[in-house]
């Protein structure tokens, strides 16, 4: 299996940063093809200047990683919780990348798009420093439904499956590790 990885976090040296790399030695301890990539290692405007108005030319970076998602059987997308969805960064990702005609295309005269992606799985692995409690029930989970229903069921990814490491101000270094050690086993369960 071809596994993307891709860690929305711009700080690579975070927790994110380190519940991808689990992810992956899971995923590879069981033979499958990966590839992790950091947002905050490409070069790349994540401003959607004009909508879909006009054409942005997309930079070399984002015509690989459009290669790299197209290549994949499983997406793997790993990002904090900040103001209950992500950091501007991955949002600039999703804009400039999932544009019509990649992922999904609209049919004249239809409400529901044409679906590209069907027959690819995605996981996300969502960090943040309140308890997972509220996220879910009191604020209904907004980023996971962005990145789940919005984006990649739109484009025909399903199941889309979602875990959340919550409370990560909080934890000790043994939290942690069962944190990490979840990760991995998630990565090797593909």
């Amino acid at each position: 299996m071809k596994i993307l990885i891709i860690n929305g976090n711009p700080d690579n040296g975070s927790f994110c940063a380190a519940l991808a790399d689990s992810y992956r030695n899971g995923a590879e301890e069981k033979g499958h093809e990966v590839k992790l990539v950091h947002l905050s290692d490409l070069k790349f405007d994540p401003v959607l200047k004009y909508g879909y108005k006009q054409i942005q030319e997309l930079e070399p970076d984002l015509i690989r990683i459009r290669e790299d998602i197209t290549d994949s059987d499983h997406l793997c997308f790993v990002f904090p919780t900040w103001w209950s969805t992500y950091p501007a960064l991955f949002k600039g990702f999703i804009d400039r990348v999932f544009l019509p005609g990649f992922g999904f295309k609209f049919k004249k005269g239809s409400p529901f798009p044409e679906k590209y992606f069907k027959g690819k799985t995605a996981r996300l692995l969502i960090t943040m420093d309140g308890p997972a409690f509220f996220y879910k029930y009191f604020l209904s989970k907004p980023g996971i439904n962005s990145i789940k229903k919005g984006l990649l069921e739109f484009c025909g990814v399903k199941p889309v499956k979602y875990t959340i490491f919550a409370s990560i101000k909080s934890t000790d270094e043994a939290k942690r590790k069962k944190m990490l050690d979840k990760a991995e086993k998630l990565g090797s369960a593909l």
